[in-house]
C-alpha cells in the first residue's frame, strides 16, 4: 500500500521512523444522478444563492459567519498567520491506560509500518504497551490539519487511531434519559442468562453488511433484466412495541433461545447452463 504520510513517532529521546497506511475502508456503494429522461449524469454547479449565477473557482473566497448572514473573509496569508508547524513527528505526551479512555472519543485507525532502522524501537514499543496495557497519547499534523491520535499496540503491529478533542463531543448531559424504577433481581439475572446464552468468542467475519448485499443483488437483477422495474415483494417493516412486563419478555426470550436450533436446509445447486 502507498503511504499517506511518513515521519517518526518519539517520546521522550526515543524516535522511531515509521509510514501511516490505511487500515480502513469505505464500503458505500456510490449512486450519481441522472437525468430520468435520457439518463444523463447530472453535474453540480457553483451557483450564488443570491442571484442563482454560476460562480467561477477565481472568485471563490473563504468566508466565516460570525452572525446571521454575516461573514468575514479570510485569505490564504491568513490561513499562514495560524498554521501550525507542519512537523513530521507523531509527539507522544502521555501514556494513557487504554482502559481510562472512553471508546467515543477514537474514530479512525491507520497503522503505523516502521520504517528503515526503526524496527527493533518498533518492536520494543509495541512490547511495552502490550504489557502495560497503555497508549501513548500524542498530536500529530496531517493534511494541514492537528490531530488528537492514539498510538496502540495491535497484534503484531503499532496503530495510530484519530481522536475527537473533547470539545469536539456533545457532552452527555445534553441527552435526558427519563428516571425509572430500578430493575428487579429477577429481571437482572435472566438478562445476565440471556446474555450469557447469547455469547460468543469475537469473530468479526461473522458480521457483514447485508443491506449492501441485498442490495448488490438487487442491481444484477436491474442489469440482468435490461433496468426494467421489478416486481414489488411484500416485505413489512418491523414496528417498535412497547414493553410493558420486561420479566415477561426475557422469559419467553429465554425459552426460545433454549429450543434446539432447526438444521438449515441445503440450497440446491444451480443447474449447468446449456451450451
Amino acid at each position: 500500500m502507498r503511504a499517506i504520510w511518513k515521519g517518526s513517532i518519539s517520546f521522550g529521546l526515543v524516535n522511531i521512523p515509521v509510514s501511516l497506511q490505511t487500515a480502513s475502508k469505505t464500503e458505500e456503494l456510490k449512486f450519481k444522478l441522472l437525468r430520468s429522461s435520457d439518463l444523463s449524469p447530472v453535474n453540480y454547479k457553483r451557483v450564488a444563492q443570491v442571484d442563482g449565477k454560476e460562480v467561477p473557482w477565481n472568485e471563490i473566497v473563504k468566508g466565516y459567519e460570525y452572525e446571521k448572514d454575516k461573514f468575514v473573509v479570510l485569505k490564504d496569508e491568513d490561513f499562514q498567520r495560524v498554521d501550525l508547524e507542519a512537523t513530521d513527528t507523531i509527539d507522544i505526551v502521555d501514556f494513557v491506560e487504554l482502559s481510562q479512555i472512553n471508546p467515543i472519543f477514537f474514530y479512525k485507525p491507520y497503522y503505523l509500518e516502521p520504517q528503515k532502522g526503526g524496527a527493533a524501537a518498533y518492536k520494543l514499543l509495541r512490547q511495552v504497551l502490550q504489557d502495560t496495557k497503555k497508549v501513548g497519547i500524542s498530536k500529530v499534523i496531517i493534511k494541514k490539519r492537528q490531530h488528537l491520535a492514539a498510538v496502540k499496540a495491535n497484534g503484531n503491529l503499532l496503530v495510530l487511531e484519530l481522536m475527537r478533542f473533547s470539545d469536539e463531543l456533545v457532552p452527555a448531559s445534553a441527552i435526558k434519559v427519563a428516571s425509572e424504577k430500578k430493575p428487579g433481581a429477577r429481571e437482572v439475572a435472566m438478562a445476565k442468562t440471556l446474555v450469557n446464552q447469547m455469547s460468543e468468542d469475537w469473530d468479526p467475519d461473522r458480521y457483514t453488511d447485508e443491506y449492501r448485499s441485498a442490495l448488490m443483488k438487487l442491481i444484477d437483477k436491474k442489469v440482468a433484466s435490461g433496468g426494467k422495474e421489478l416486481p414489488a415483494e411484500g416485505h413489512k417493516p418491523k414496528r417498535a412495541t412497547n414493553v410493558i412486563d420486561l420479566a415477561a419478555v426475557l422469559q419467553q426470550r429465554l425459552a426460545d433461545a433454549a429450543k434446539p436450533k432447526k438444521a438449515a436446509k441445503a440450497k440446491p445447486r444451480a443447474r449447468p447452463k446449456a451450451a
